[in-house]
């Protein structure tokens, strides 16, 4: 498709509202009117001052035209106006309404609050339906979010810090993918020594946070699948941050089991034995033939099992993950999912939407989506919250993510007392992230203020082994970072 901008430069905000709609679709962007099959074009048109947004689409063989007054002279009324008349367009066209219209950043809920504090509640929920043209039931989901999210963020301090490890690797990488992992058959001969790397800079990272005063509130080991790692490994590593760290402090310690075939008795025994407070179960779909199509190298059943074993190994915070929007799932079959998943029992439930990233093997081999599946993965994640929220679980967190099926959210589902406190730290960049292993990024956050500055570990276990050296020069930065902090301070 062509996408023509007139009169302005905002590429950015308008190539981003026609991917709404055509998420996959090759946009080339023009800055004069032109003609094609499938053409969009965007006109900014001044008449004595006063602004007017002017879009057509032609798209399928159809046209629709739109115009959207701007309201002031501001940037931001301007993208807004631009983005609102093609959307209005694609609306008529497609006869689809993404449910939180315009918008298309990561963080709604934070975005909310902030115009919360600006105008107030009735306001803001005014603004984000007749501008963003959000839907209702996404405005009530951004307050009930927002809630969840200060509650805990109210819990973090100027020194407060979160630890994060990686383990980045997997029985078999799953066909929505992206993340740097490698399979287990094709690199296991590296974990031994990626493991005695990884303690070795939990040691030093340690040491940086103690001669710095910082408070470890929450430790989230994460993948890949962590427990794709044997039990002695598992304890290797899980001893190193009780022997290092002050975890006297912290709130919650969380070991993602992930795949329910890496999860044995000896291992959970080994993961509580260290004082982990919470894991993640996580079944993406209790239906058999979607798992196989996805790469997924077990079943419902071994879910099911792994998740009673958790429970007879004494585990009482539970979570488990979904996926909304995966390829030949059903409204059926995620609804089925769900029931079981609430017949379990977890202390929270996660429910993400299928997001189409480039490296993905489905993207890769060119199984993208309609809008048609945006449809159904909306209908999917509503019924995922009548039925959550009725059950108790309620809504604590939420993001978004680019190309997700149907632009929808992924959110966190928790009984009350049993929200995933990490998971709010690391979206909101409440506080410090400090990060270890392969593929990790360590957050700075400006303790009085919002400044972030990252700290990237090569990316590889091969590449993190071997240029380990080089990797601990990088975390001279942290002290550097805070130094600096500190003395404004003083």
């Amino acid at each position: 498709m062509k996408l023509c901008n007139v009169g302005h430069n905002y590429d950015y905000e308008t190539e981003k509202t026609v991917r709404l709609f055509l998420p996959f679709e090759k946009i080339e962007i023009v800055h004069s009117i032109c003609e094609d099959e499938r053409l969009a074009v965007c006109e900014l048109k001044s008449n004595n001052g006063n602004f007017t947004a002017f879009a057509y689409v032609l798209f399928d063989g159809k046209r629709c035209e739109s115009k959207v007054p701007v309201t002031s002279t501001d940037k931001r009324a301007k993208e807004t106006a631009l983005a609102t008349a093609l959307f209005d367009c694609f609306v008529k066209l497609t006869d689809y309404k993404p449910a939180w219209g315009i918008l298309t950043g990561i963080r709604p809920a934070k975005l909310y609050s902030r115009f919360v504090a600006d105008i107030g509640k009735i306001k803001t929920q005014e603004y984000f339906s007749n501008v963003f043209k959000v839907d209702d039931d996404k405005i009530s989901l951004c307050l009930q979010a927002v809630e969840g999210e200060n509650k805990i963020t109210s819990l973090s301090s100027l020194k407060s810090f979160s630890l994060y490890l990686s383990v980045p690797f997997c029985p078999s990488r799953c066909s929505y993918c992206s993340f740097v992992s490698h399979s287990v058959d094709k690199a296991k001969d590296l974990i031994p020594e990626y493991v005695e790397f990884l303690c070795k800079e939990l040691e030093i990272t340690a040491k940086i946070a103690k001669d710095l005063g910082l408070k470890l509130e929450t430790v989230y080991m994460g993948g890949g699948t962590p427990t794709t790692l044997d039990s002695m490994q598992l304890d290797t590593v899980l001893s190193t941050v009780n022997r290092c760290f002050d975890i006297s402090s912290v709130r919650e310690f969380t070991v993602e089991a992930g795949r329910p075939d890496t999860i044995t008795e000896d291992k959970l025994k080994v993961i509580k034995s260290n004082g982990v407070t919470r894991i993640s179960i996580n079944p993406q779909t209790l239906n058999d033939e979607v798992l196989e199509i996805i790469g997924r190298k077990h079943t419902a059943k071994q879910t099911i099992d792994a998740f009673l074993l958790a429970r007879k190994c004494g585990f009482d915070n539970i979570n488990m993950d979904t996926i909304a929007g995966l390829p030949s799932d059903t409204l059926e079959s995620f609804s089925n999912t769900i029931e079981k998943l609430i017949s379990l029992d977890p202390e929270s439930i996660t429910v993400h939407s299928l997001s189409m990233k480039r490296a993905s093997t489905l993207t890769k081999n060119g199984e993208l989506p309609q809008i048609s599946a945006g449809k159904t993965a909306s209908d999917m994640v509503n019924f995922a919250r009548k039925r959550l929220n009725e059950s108790g679980i309620l809504p604590y967190y939420m993001y978004r993510q680019s190309k997700t099926v149907g632009n929808l959210e992924n959110v966190g589902y928790a009984k009350k007392g049993y929200e995933g406190l990490y998971n709010v730290y690391i979206m909101d960049e409440t506080h410090t992230i400090l990060a270890c292993g392969a593929s990790a990024v360590t957050k700075l956050r400006e303790p009085d203020g919002d400044n972030i500055e990252r700290i990237f570990n090569f990316k590889y276990p091969y590449e993190y082994i071997g240029r380990f050296d080089e990797q601990l020069r990088r975390k001279d930065g942290i002290v550097k970072f805070y130094d600096k902090c500190f003395k404004r301070d003083k």
